[in-house]
């Protein structure tokens, strides 16, 4: 989950909030001696597939794959593993990479811009017909706004359940007529995926072509991303997989809003296509915009680090990462040495692979040591350790009811009221559970169908908790009505 104030704005939000916390219960239930770190590797593609080898073997994902470029070169691609049909893993497998698809969408209305279809700062009520929203600052948010993240849009002012039932952009854009702003246009920054589904349906309006077809012709195309969609009946990725207890299950049914032609998470790609796009983001071979365009969309906004789709770094890096529930993908470029990273997964964990090899390649492309690959082994070690400790404890708590009610009979209510409040504190935690999260999380709504995917252990071992609390509870009160009747 981002932290109140995040370095890294495109990290998945549910993914680092649960990730802290198992780590937190790992680290307090386990201690293991850290592990040394890597020798100093240079980035040839012997260091770049040892690195992602280790990876994939440590953390058990059960497909990777990555790219590395420097200048218009691809230095090395590859895949490991196997998708959810059991078929190798290679740099050609497609995958959804999510929120990286952010900055496809800025690249989609920056071509418009330049030919004069979309202008960048007037008010978007003023290019596309039928946005309007319950808030009269909506006059006021400029198409700049929208992919800057500075247009007011929030996940606390939008009900972003409602637009997950969306059928298509249109609908999505008349979705938010009955919702409102958080702040004025321009003033503030905030995460919210709206943004660049009201930025894909501009590029149809303006555009005279749905999204799909749009960036077919004018993105994927022109750069040679033969493995490319906006939506998987023209690229199937196949099914995606969490991690639970250290089992990876295949798993459908992505709950993250409406995926076909979504300008905020519907791209599919490969490893090899997104070194096409990293080459064409560092200014190099095939270019879809001007210079001057490009640099627009790596410029960050007046009050946040985030550009048009990607987060601007202290260091001039630019990062953008994504998680689509079963998906987790990474986009990194250095503009100064020319070199770009992507790493896509079809597995969503306690913990993002596809960051973790990010960091440790730009560190490698640095000159410096990578951290030791690993995954979450410990994390889903500890949860599993926490789920057993709670199925005990509660099948402990009702065998001993009995006698707990005993020692209360004739008490007053109120007193034994009192002593079941513990045991029902994980119901009470549980039910709060998304409404906690979501309010950790920098104002994103988190959903309770979300925290059933790649938070799906930390999930379980609440629940067990809470049903094991309110069990025992329950057993207390039958006892102790019971006891009450005998005596």
């Amino acid at each position: 989950m981002h932290p109140i104030e995040p370095r890294h704005p495109a990290r998945p939000l549910l993914a680092k909030a649960a990730a802290a916390t198992a780590i937190a219960l790992a680290a307090f239930t386990f201690s293991t001696p850290a592990a040394s770190a890597a020798p100093a590797a240079e980035l040839t593609p012997e260091a770049v597939d040892a690195y992602m080898t280790d990876l994939h073997e440590a953390s058990g994902v059960p497909g990777l794959s990555v790219v590395v470029t420097r200048g218009d070169a691809i230095v090395h691609a590859a895949g490991y593993g196997h998708d959810s049909d059991g078929d190798e893993i290679t740099a050609d497998s497609p995958f959804r990479v999510a929120s990286v698809s952010k900055s496809f969408t800025a690249m989609a209305v920056m071509i418009l811009a330049e030919e004069g279809a979309i202008a960048l700062d007037e008010p978007v009520v003023d290019q596309l017909p039928g946005f309007d929203m319950a808030d009269e600052r909506v006059d006021q948010v400029t198409v700049r706004q929208l992919l800057n993240q500075t247009s007011g849009f929030s996940d606390t002012t939008i009900d972003v359940v409602e637009l997950q039932d969306a059928t298509s952009l249109e609908d999505y854009v008349a979705r938010l007529a009955d919702d409102a702003l958080a702040s004025d246009p321009g003033t503030d920054w905030e995460y919210a995926n709206p943004n660049f589904n009201v930025a894909a349906r501009l590029v149809e309006v303006a555009s005279g072509q749905t999204f799909a077809a749009f960036m077919d012709e004018r993105v994927f195309t022109p750069l040679g991303m033969e493995h490319s969609a906006t939506r998987d009946e023209a690229v199937d990725p196949g099914l995606g997989y969490n991690n639970l207890f250290g089992l990876w299950m295949p798993r459908g049914g992505a709950v993250d809003g409406m995926l076909d032609d979504s300008g905020s998470g519907g791209i599919i790609t490969s490893a090899a296509d997104m070194g096409r796009w990293l080459i064409t983001q560092n200014g190099e071979g095939a270019q879809l915009v001007s210079e001057a365009g490009l640099a627009a969309m790596h410029a960050p906004s007046a009050v946040h680090d985030y550009g048009m789709g990607w987060g601007v770094e202290p260091d001039g890096t630019l990062v953008h990462s994504g998680n689509l529930m079963t998906y987790n993908a990474v986009e990194w470029i250095d503009p100064e040495s020319g070199y770009g990273i992507a790493v896509l997964t079809n597995g969503a964990g306690m913990a993002d692979v596809t960051y973790t090899a990010m960091e440790a390649l730009a560190a490698m492309a640095n000159g410096e040591e990578p951290d030791e690959p690993k995954g979450d082994a410990l994390a889903q070690i500890a949860l599993a350790a926490l789920t057993a400790a709670a199925i005990a404890l509660g099948v402990v708590g009702v065998v001993r009811s009995r006698r707990w009610a005993g020692k209360r009979r004739g008490r007053p209510a109120w007193r034994v009221a009192l002593r079941c409040i513990p045991v029902l504190l994980p119901a009470v935690l549980f039910l709060s559970y998304p409404a906690l999260v979501s309010l950790i999380s920098n104002g994103r709504t988190v959903t309770w169908p979300s925290v059933w995917y790649f938070a799906l252990p930390l999930t379980l071992a609440l629940l067990v908790a809470a049903l094991a609390g309110t069990a025992t509870a329950v057993a207390r009160l039958i006892r102790l009505r019971s006891v009450g009747s005998a005596a």
